[in-house]
């Protein structure tokens, strides 16, 4: 998308998910937002925070916003056996997504009400806040904090960036606001969309964001 992102934002209540949406934005060449190259460098470095805090293999992965299962085809290359679970709130996600092991529908506020068992070795929430009502950001996040015990991967894209995309429900936010986000939701970040909860894990203070 080309010029100023933020002239308009267009209301989003009819906003579908479906298959005519995945095809524009992440598989027809021309209106894509992304490449296969580009989300593979993206996951490998998700994985390789996750296991330098860790000290061992990821195992345990929730993709929050999963869409189709991008994510799942890098990691199960990357980390094969690794358990997997994504979450959407499209219903045409979740059943084209078949090829992945588990995949639930949720949407990111009422993450808590799937009753997820903690202990996620990697958290991801990928393209995703920006498109989330203020409402549900904070609730989301603290149940991200809860389930988490090795790295959260976590894209913020705000005000002062030069975003191009899809800009249909994109709520427009300063990178003061969602430093406060993540601050009250007592997430440290520790560079490149990466947090951790400093409760589970040690965080040196050059490993600060």
């Amino acid at each position: 998308m080309s010029g100023n992102p933020w002239t308009t934002c267009p209301n989003s209540m009819a906003k579908q998910y479906d298959r005519a949406y995945f095809r524009r934005w992440y598989h027809d060449p021309a209106t894509r937002i992304s490449s296969a190259q580009a989300l593979a460098r993206k996951v490998h470095l998700a994985v390789s925070v996750a296991e330098y805090f860790l000290g061992r293999s990821v195992k345990r992965v929730l993709d929050v916003g999963c869409g189709e299962t991008p994510w799942f085809d890098v990691l199960r290359k990357i980390r094969r056996g690794v358990d997997y679970l994504g979450v959407d709130s499209s219903s045409y996600a979740v059943r084209a997504s078949a090829r992945a092991p588990r995949v639930r529908e949720g949407t990111f506020g009422a993450l808590r009400s799937l009753r997820l068992e903690p202990g996620f070795d990697l958290v991801v929430c990928a393209d995703v806040l920006q498109y989330v009502p203020e409402a549900e950001l904070a609730p989301g996040l603290r149940e991200i904090r809860r389930l988490v015990s090795g790295v959260a991967y976590i894209e913020a894209f705000t005000r002062e960036d030069d975003m191009e995309g899809d800009m249909d429900g994109w709520h427009v936010r300063s990178a003061a606001f969602y430093r406060r986000l993540f601050r009250d939701a007592k997430l440290v970040h520790c560079g490149l969309n990466c947090f951790v909860d400093p409760r589970k894990l040690t965080v040196n203070e050059f490993e600060r964001g």
